[in-house]
């Protein structure tokens, strides 16, 4: 083992150190408050106990004081003993959640799973490379970086994967990038607040927006309002006259229950909707402003992230979205059988708070979605920063401005490839070529072509990129590797090559700085049509000033290199033979592939291939 792979084992060890040393620690304090919140649980029902033993006092003593001071106390006590075992409970579940977010990256670095999505709902073998560059689904490259929690940051994340920035955006994400990871504390703290997210019904935070965002037009909203302040104390006011002055007047505030119940009636479906909405909703907008602050109270340094914050200050977003969950969860007090009756007959609680989350809404819903807009923007700036943290030894990729195409690397390698990765070199600097790939079965042709494809995707979404050092223009990458066919679609393989082809020329003459990627054109023909197609499309990429790779098994393109010495060059994957063995080095190399190996593969499985 050479220096440098020492260095990067060792400096790999120190982070799954720190990860698990992070996971037992958070395993500490998250026993420790449930330790506590137990404790208090049993006291609680010694409060419990002790009520029942002032009214067996009371009774025994014959004194109705003991039990009415008792229950006072004894209530005051319960109360604060429920208050502080939510807290240690609230504690506790945050220390599991940092504990399960600390062994999700152990996971990521020593086995590639993810408790993150996937992705795979991204997969779309029609796009121009995420199906050939393994971005989305099991095993994939979303399925390494992804750290994002919401439906929201999930789709900001693929789109980012989707399709390349321009420099400006590349530039500000790499430095946003630099930032978190710097303060990767920070970024497992707002991960493990999110975390809830993962569970979140998505239905119900589109249905929570459609609702903030559409006011309910309440009709009397005015006199209400004022009918809702004063409407407490003249219940209260008629039932104290009537008991202790004037039987009269329990007559009149029956009466004023009797409205109240008849406003409340008369409400009922502006009541029901909101109720809907309210259900669990409360406690989901309490997290959400956790998250918000978590993001706030940040000192934000680099341009991106100062931005996305000012968003939120500006608005005081995590001060109004507590506000709102506060709202929604009084509201939710109403849902309650026997609490929710006497509150709305005195207070007309659901209309209350129906009423004060309107006024909310007039004030804040235009700033609303987009502040979660900033958290999904934060949860894919914290999934591009990943290869940052866990792979230190991975660079920052320098974005090209050339005229033409440039694509250089120095020692790089496919970022999914667990063990020993093979590095390799590539120059194309500010040139339009093609460059032909020859090379045996096996010999790593296909995978050069993912490693760069691979690589360019995360350079151009504001990544690190695995490998030594990488420039690489602004580009589209446009793919030509694992061609199906589809019996839902009654496509061949042929047609389905002719389709991709037909995409992949429309895209260089239509796109923006096409760079093509091909993995042996026209498998599915006899060899003389694939050699002389393969050729004329060869030809006609060339003419349209493509620019790309072409792998293919075929010596005979490889002469184009003769035809067009100013556009064409050859590299290739080459193999030894020592004693009927195949040794592979998976370097490229300049030059035409003389071995071949598909005869001694057949040997292996018992098929001798004669010559003729």
């Amino acid at each position: 083992m050479d220096g440098k792979s020492t260095i990067i084992k060792t400096v790999q060890q120190d982070i799954i150190s720190n990860y698990t040393r992070a996971a037992e620690l958070a395993k500490q304090e998250a026993d420790k408050y449930k330790k506590l919140a137990n404790t208090y649980s049993l006291l609680r029902l010694g409060i419990f106990g002790l009520m029942i033993f002032s009214v067996y006092l009371t009774i025994q003593q014959d004194n109705f004081t003991i039990m009415a001071v008792g229950f006072v106390i004894l209530l005051a006590g319960f109360a604060w003993l429920v208050a502080r075992q939510g807290e240690y409970e609230r504690q506790r579940n945050y220390y599991l959640d940092l504990e399960r977010i600390n062994l999700n990256e152990l996971n990521s670095l020593q086995t590639n799973t993810n408790l993150y999505n996937s992705g795979q709902q991204y997969s779309n073998e029609k796009h121009f490379y995420s199906s050939d560059l393994d971005i989305f689904g099991n095993a994939s490259l979303y399925n390494l970086i992804n750290r994002a929690a919401t439906s929201a940051g999930n789709d900001k994340l693929a789109a980012w994967l989707n399709a390349p920035a321009d420099k400006p955006t590349i530039l500000s994400r790499q430095e946003a990038v630099k930032e978190i990871a710097a303060n990767n504390d920070w970024k497992v703290n707002t991960q493990t607040k999110l975390l809830f997210a993962t569970k979140e019904d998505t239905d119900q935070m589109k249905r929570l927006f459609v609702y903030l965002g559409v006011p309910l037009e309440l009709s009397g909203e005015k006199w209400l309002s004022a009918y809702i302040k004063i409407a407490p104390y003249l219940l209260f006011g008629t039932i104290l006259a009537g008991v202790f002055f004037y039987p009269l007047f329990v007559l009149i505030a029956v009466a004023i229950a009797f409205f109240n119940t008849l406003i409340l009636l008369s409400k009922g479906s502006y009541i029901l909707k909101a109720g809907a909405v309210a259900d669990k909703i409360g406690s989901v907008l309490t997290n959400y402003a956790i998250v918000f602050k978590a993001i706030e109270s940040n000192q934000w340094q680099s341009e991106k992230c100062a931005k996305l914050n000012e968003k939120l200050r500006v608005n005081q977003t995590s001060k109004n979205i507590e506000e709102l969950s506060k709202l929604i969860n009084k509201l939710s007090y109403s849902l309650i059988m026997i609490v929710g009756f006497i509150l709305n007959v005195f207070f007309l609680w659901a209309l209350k708070q129906i009423i004060l989350i309107e006024k909310w809404k007039r004030n804040n819903r235009h700033n609303f979605e987009e502040a979660f807009d900033v958290i999904a923007e934060f949860e894919a700036l914290m999934s591009i920063a990943v290869p940052s943290i866990n792979y230190p030894e991975w660079t920052y990729p320098v974005i090209a401005d050339t005229e033409g195409y440039t694509v250089i690397a120095k020692n790089i390698a496919h970022p999914l490839i667990r063990g020993k990765r093979v590095d390799n070199d590539y120059d194309l600097k500010d040139a339009y070529s093609i460059d032909i790939i020859t090379g045996s079965n096996m010999a790593g042709k296909s995978t050069f072509l993912r490693t760069i494809g691979i690589n360019t995707v995360l350079a151009l979404a504001g990544a690190k990129v695995c490998a030594a050092a990488m420039e690489v223009s602004v580009i589209t990458i446009v793919s030509y590797m694992r061609i199906k066919d589809s019996l839902n679609e009654s496509t061949s393989t042929f047609k389905a090559e002719l389709d991709r082809l037909q995409m992949l020329l429309a895209a260089v003459e239509h796109e923006h700085r096409v760079f093509f990627l091909i993995d042996e054109m026209l498998r599915g023909t006899n060899s003389m049509d694939k050699y002389l197609g393969s050729k004329a499309v060869i030809e006609q990429l060339i003419s349209k000033k493509g620019v790309g790779m072409v792998a293919t098994h075929d010596l005979q393109i490889a002469r184009l290199e003769d035809k067009y010495p100013a556009y064409v060059r050859n590299y290739y994957f080459d193999i030894q033979v020592l004693k009927g063995e195949m040794l592979f080095d998976y370097k490229i190399k300049h030059g035409e592939c003389k071995t071949f190996n598909a005869s001694l593969l057949l040997k292996q499985i018992g098929i001798n291939v004669e010559s003729e």
